[in-house]
């Protein structure tokens, strides 16, 4: 109720609400919670009330007004922006973005395929919403979303749960989402940035952000990792099934970077 309060308040003022300066597009589980987090702690960077705002992949029907209205009033001079992890995979978010935004600033975050996987796999575990163990999920997902994609960019308002929730390892091949994104939007735009980077020396990554948003050096008294998740490790046969599946994935992404994120290629 209070959050449909606050759409019905921001969609009547959304004539005086900005749209965003820039968007952390995802991956989910790969730390875009922390990294938008250190971000709004900047005294020169504001967005909106909570993380997510989900506009571009699953709310794109409600309309401009609505996406407005979940920004700030008179935000001054700062810079605006959002994060919601499940706009580097949608098929149609890169043309709903630049039709919306076109000189946002993007900023991509990608983890290990293996490890997003498991931890995407955890976060529906502990949602009640997975019931099989991983091994069965992984192997499950080919036909839980069997047409799923296409029938998205085919229904602009459709919603697909099994898409949303399933899509352990769609969702780490992400040369063809970040092309997708490339097709439309010029490299410049768009910062992609390494997990474990942001892991190993969140300081220089968020310093290196601000600098790619244009906005002034700033430090923070502490860098903690805002949200973590407990689980038994995955079993080692899985994962080096899974590290030969994404050998030639994370090649072909490598070579659209330009550089090596140092992720297991067998």
């Amino acid at each position: 109720m209070l959050r449909n309060a606050v759409w019905t308040y921001g969609r009547a003022t959304s004539f005086a609400r900005p749209l965003p300066d820039f968007l952390i597009l995802g991956a989910q589980k790969a730390g875009t919670t922390a990294l938008y987090a250190y971000l709004l702690w900047h005294p020169g960077i504001t967005g909106p009330a909570w993380k997510e705002v989900s506009y571009f992949d699953r709310h794109y029907r409600r309309g401009v007004r609505w996406y407005r209205g979940h920004f700030p009033l008179r935000p001054g001079d700062r810079l605006v922006g959002e994060a919601s992890p499940g706009y580097l995979f949608h098929p149609l978010a890169p043309k709903r973005v630049w039709a919306t935004v076109p000189g946002a600033k993007l900023i991509a975050l990608l983890r290990d395929p293996v490890d997003r996987a498991f931890s995407h796999y955890h976060h529906e575990v502990a949602l009640g919403r997975e019931p099989l163990t991983f091994e069965e999920a992984i192997e499950a997902e080919p036909e839980r979303t069997r047409g799923e994609e296409e029938r998205l960019a085919q229904e602009p308002g459709y919603f697909s749960h099994a898409w949303w929730d399933y899509t352990y390892l769609a969702r780490g091949r992400y040369a063809e989402q970040l092309e997708r994104w490339l097709a439309v939007f010029p490299r410049e735009q768009l910062l992609v940035v390494g997990s474990d980077e942001l892991a190993a020396d969140p300081r220089q990554t968020y310093a290196g952000a601000l600098e790619f948003l244009g906005a002034p050096a700033h430090e923070l008294g502490s860098y903690p990792r805002v949200y973590e998740q407990s689980y038994a490790a995955m079993r080692p046969d899985t994962r080096r099934r899974l590290a030969e599946r994404f050998a030639e994935p994370n090649r072909r992404l490598y070579e659209l970077l330009g550089r090596d994120l140092g992720w297991q290629v067998p």
